[in-house]
């Protein structure tokens, strides 16, 4: 799995396209719900030992929101770490290694926009 598979599937199923905000960091990419402009992911590459990993190579990620009470559970899966540089009560983040599959990716990101939708 790779950014551009995810930027894909944001574009196909939310109409989200990356957003880049930062000129020190070129290659970090929000994803911004359509209801309300919140984002509901960030994708960026960052320092395995930022991570809290055993190396200090470039490791590409996704922050998404999460449902507090899974984060837990989530968390004790392979390649779910603590939301990097966002709320770890109601963030995650996802590994895009190969650690996660597929289907779960694209299931979390599908929670992370129902998540920072509108309220009813």
């Amino acid at each position: 799995m790779d950014r551009q598979n995810i930027f894909g599937y944001a574009k196909k199923k939310y109409g989200s396209k990356p957003e880049y905000l930062w000129k020190s960091y070129p290659s970090y990419a929000v994803l911004r719900h359509s209801q309300n402009n919140k984002w509901y992911a960030v994708v960026m590459n960052v320092s395995g030992s930022r991570l809290g990993l055993d190396f200090d190579e470039e490791a590409d990620i996704m922050n998404v929101k999460a449902d507090a009470l899974m984060i837990g559970s989530l968390r004790s899966l392979k390649g779910i770490l603590p939301g990097y540089h966002m709320n770890k009560n109601n963030w995650i983040s996802v590994l895009l290694d190969g650690s996660v599959d597929e289907d779960m990716i694209y299931a979390l990101l599908d929670e992370s926009y129902k998540l920072t939708g509108r309220k009813r």
